[in-house]
């Protein structure tokens, strides 16, 4: 007979067996402090193709991470076999803190924003002159997530030939952003890549642009057969075709210490995420003019001290209204 109140001890207490026995469970994890660090190069539906030592090495992310996903450019941890042979796979235990993190939405009215790329240096903002006409409100956009998100923008315009570059370069003469001009017959015969490469030595460059603007032929070039090879390691892999760019990929620049991360096609670029005091840290001339501003200032309301700031000498008008038409755009679809 069971006793049970001030006399029950340990021997009348009922345990119920789990199905792996009695063994306690416990939230203590394995450091795997001989995991091998590698580059996230790839994700393709629950895959991810790393640079571990050289070598490919085809990964899936280790239960213990949860929901955080690793994304392209992510420096993570790797346990299991990295060999790199067909039909093996390693496991992704940690991923390394980001420097950086280009982000979007679907649209304005999305909660859910989606990390795109992880420790990129810069963001290149690929678009033409004409054939298709630019759209300097998704300019704009991805200027604004490029400011948020840590990156240094790059203005990359293409077809100089069908329209000049003055107009465009005006918008945005103010806010100090480096670019590069390329004609159809320079990204043809390969001096565009040369121009833009430059721009890229010792980075890790995104690159951004809709369809038609020639950002894939200009990629193409900075990445020639001879280093693709690892593209096409990447589809044997992934079990995919030929690469088209409906995921991010990341390949070494050719003829320089530095990565192209080349990203889909956008049509649209949400700022759901987009919180005006990340942006401000990009003008620095700007910021301490802060300091007076009510809480949670949109930096374009009639109490922002930024006004007095501009009005008192310490900072050129332009580069308030530069950073107001940038803010504004989160309000703003890319075609207004």
């Amino acid at each position: 007979m069971r006793r049970y109140g001030k006399h029950t001890d340990e021997d009348d207490i009922r345990s119920r067996p789990n199905r792996k026995g009695n063994r306690p469970r416990t939230n203590i994890r394995p450091k795997h402090e001989d995991a091998a660090e590698g580059l996230v190069l790839t994700v393709d539906r629950g895959r991810l193709t790393c640079l571990v030592d050289g070598r490919t090495v085809l990964a899936m992310k280790a239960r213990e991470l949860g929901r955080k996903a690793a994304v392209v450019g992510d420096r993570v941890a790797l346990v299991g076999d990295l060999s790199g042979a067909k039909d093996t796979l390693a496991r992704i235990v940690r991923i390394e803190e980001r420097t950086s993190v280009l982000r979007r939405t679907a649209d304005d009215d999305d909660p859910y924003e989606r990390v795109v790329v992880a420790n990129a240096d810069q963001l290149a903002v690929v678009t033409a002159l004409a054939d298709p006409e630019p759209r300097p409100r998704l300019i704009d956009r991805c200027l604004v997530a490029a400011f948020d998100g840590g990156l240094e923008p790059l203005l990359v315009l293409t077809k100089s030939d069908l329209a000049p570059p003055d107009k465009l370069l005006e918008l945005y003469g103010d806010l100090d952003i480096p670019y590069v001009v390329t004609s159809r017959e320079e990204l043809e015969n390969g001096t565009a890549a040369d121009r833009v490469r430059e721009q890229l030595a010792g980075r890790v460059t995104a690159f951004v642009g809709h369809s038609g603007v020639g950002k894939t032929t200009l990629v193409n070039a900075l990445v020639p057969e001879e280093r693709r090879r690892l593209t096409g390691h990447v589809n044997a892999v992934t079990g995919r075709g030929r690469h088209t760019t409906t995921s991010a990929l990341a390949l070494p620049l050719d003829g320089a210490a530095g990565w192209v991360i080349d990203t889909p096609g956008v049509r649209s670029f949400g700022l759901a995420h987009v919180d005006p005091s990340r942006v401000i840290h990009a003008f620095p001339d700007l910021e301490p003019g802060t300091a007076g501003c009510p809480r949670a200032c949109s930096h374009d309301e009639p109490d922002c001290a930024l006004d007095a700031w501009v009005a008192e000498g310490h900072a050129d008008p332009a580069r308030l209204y530069s950073l107001r038409r940038l803010l504004s755009t989160r309000e703003r679809t890319e075609g207004d």
